[in-house]
């Protein structure tokens, strides 16, 4: 079987893209990541099944609850579950980050922030790396109401399992947005990953995609919605995604 080292590089628990921009001090939020693949691959280790699991149907939800520390310096907390072609739900793994703003918004000609990751797979069906660690630098840049978000990966497994004396794996996130008003914004984001850096997979295996959203607010609940395509034969043909952001109601019961 193909290493799909680039998989890896592809979270289907976390289609997100980054901003700058932190929660800022004291403030709570709680959201919930979900994707769904209605067009996938019907063995394991394709597309975006990183384990024994075949990515077609599979339903994937993240909650994570996040906390500024400070102005610039947020720390946030997820609980991965899975639902594999219909099966009851499962628990598919843990992760940790913290996340940072360098310098204040408009200081430079783009905006700087930080992100740093350690995620715990542990249950191997779902993925065979059991620990691994990510760095992401942040970048934003905003033209008038046009902003353009780039997330580019450094992924490695560490310490255990059969990956850990690996090098480091690239991949990417990035998303251009028309902010046309708040409750309503259309944008186009784009994920994918080409393996170890030192030795990229071949394009047929690696995974692209290409994601139209639509995100903004309704009834004090953020959203960000979209079919995403792929676009490489490694790639799943179609994933869907809906994140939402309930940072008003979790912050009231901390009030």
């Amino acid at each position: 079987m193909t290493s799909r080292t680039g998989c890896a590089q592809v979270d289907p628990f976390e289609f997100e893209v980054y901003p700058t921009q932190t929660l800022g001090g004291g403030i709570f939020e709680l959201e919930s990541l979900n994707s769904f693949v209605p067009k996938g691959h019907s063995q394991g280790e394709r597309g975006t099944s990183s384990g024994d699991y075949a990515s077609n149907l599979m339903y994937r939800t993240a909650f994570e609850l996040a906390y500024g520390l400070t102005d610039k310096i947020e720390a946030a907390a997820y609980l991965n579950l899975a639902r594999p072609n219909g099966a009851s739900f499962q628990y598919a793994g843990s992760k940790y980050r913290m996340r940072g703003s360098l310098f204040e918004q408009g200081e430079l000609p783009v905006d700087l922030g930080w992100y740093l990751e350690l995620e715990w797979h542990r249950i191997h069906q779902f993925d065979g790396n059991e620990l691994e660690f990510e760095f992401k630098p942040l970048i934003e840049k905003n033209l008038g109401k046009l902003e353009i978000d780039l997330n580019p990966k450094f992924e490695k497994a560490i310490f255990i399992g059969p990956n850990k004396n690996r090098g480091f794996e690239f991949g990417y996130s990035a998303g251009v947005y028309y902010n046309w008003i708040r409750d309503f914004s259309p944008g186009v984001e784009f994920y994918g990953g080409i393996g170890l850096i030192d030795d990229n997979d071949p394009l047929h295996d690696q995974q692209h995609y290409i994601f139209p959203v639509l995100r903004g607010e309704a009834r004090g609940i953020e959203y960000s919605i979209g079919p995403g395509i792929g676009l490489t034969r490694g790639s799943d043909r179609v994933i869907t995604k809906v994140n939402l952001e309930f940072e008003h109601f979790v912050g009231a019961l901390f009030d």
